[in-house]
């Protein structure tokens, strides 16, 4: 299962930041961040993947996160 997000994250230390953070909390998925997409994509990769909680650590993390349709 893929999830893909639209984020305000526009520097690539910011990207490793959140994915250092998702990592943390979320060990057994794969992620990664496309920056040079309009929308900022972060895409994790895994099973049973809980958008809501993906949105919680960019959010506490000072970003903006909404699932992209």
């Amino acid at each position: 299962m893929v999830e893909v997000f639209k984020t305000n994250v526009h520097k690539e230390d910011e990207a490793a930041r959140l994915l250092n953070a998702l990592g943390q909390y979320f060990p057994c998925f794969r992620s990664n961040f496309d920056l040079d997409d309009c929308d900022r994509i972060p895409r994790v990769e895994g099973q049973d993947i809980m958008p809501g909680k993906i949105m919680e650590v960019l959010h506490a993390n000072g970003f903006h996160c909404s699932v992209l349709e």
